[in-house]
């Protein structure tokens, strides 16, 4: 993991989970508690509608509410996408036009957590310029050292 990119990320104002889920036994429900139980600002993003199935996700609508907070559907909809760092817990499918949204939106702060990446995803943020945090570990694994650096700043 590059430290200076962990450092840019978790000293960010604002926080998104793209990936939220209300299933608790997902990585991207416990993700996001993870940051509410550390008082960080976060918005759950339920990325139904960059799926295939569109038609099923408007008949039966993701997730509005995941863990007492509204969603959002795309990183789009962020009030302040380049104050955002965003944790991306989504199939690699999913994660490439994520990282194509966040590179039109100037979203620099980017953790693809274990399971988000692939060689093509990879591919594009190197090829892209982006810089992202990926191959682990887990923002809840190194969290909690990374927060004793942001409550020093």
């Amino acid at each position: 993991m590059n430290n200076a990119a962990a450092k840019r990320f978790i000293t960010a104002p604002q926080f998104a989970v793209v990936g939220a889920s209300t299933d608790r036994s997902k990585y991207g429900n416990r993700v996001l508690r993870w940051y509410q139980a550390q008082g960080l600002p976060v918005i759950p993003v339920n990325n139904a509608s960059c799926e295939k199935n569109q038609e099923r996700a408007a008949q039966s609508p993701k997730e509005a509410i995941v863990e007492d907070l509204s969603s959002i559907r795309t990183i789009e909809e962020l009030k302040n996408p380049k104050d955002t760092a965003i944790s991306i817990i989504t199939p690699p499918k999913i994660t490439l036009q994520v990282l194509r949204q966040a590179k039109a939106l100037g979203i620099t702060k980017l953790w693809l957590q274990p399971g988000a990446e692939d060689k093509s995803v990879l591919e594009y943020a190197n090829e892209a310029g982006l810089e992202i945090i990926a191959g682990g570990p887990c923002i809840l694994v190194s969290g909690p050292s990374l927060l004793a650096q942001r409550a020093q700043l």
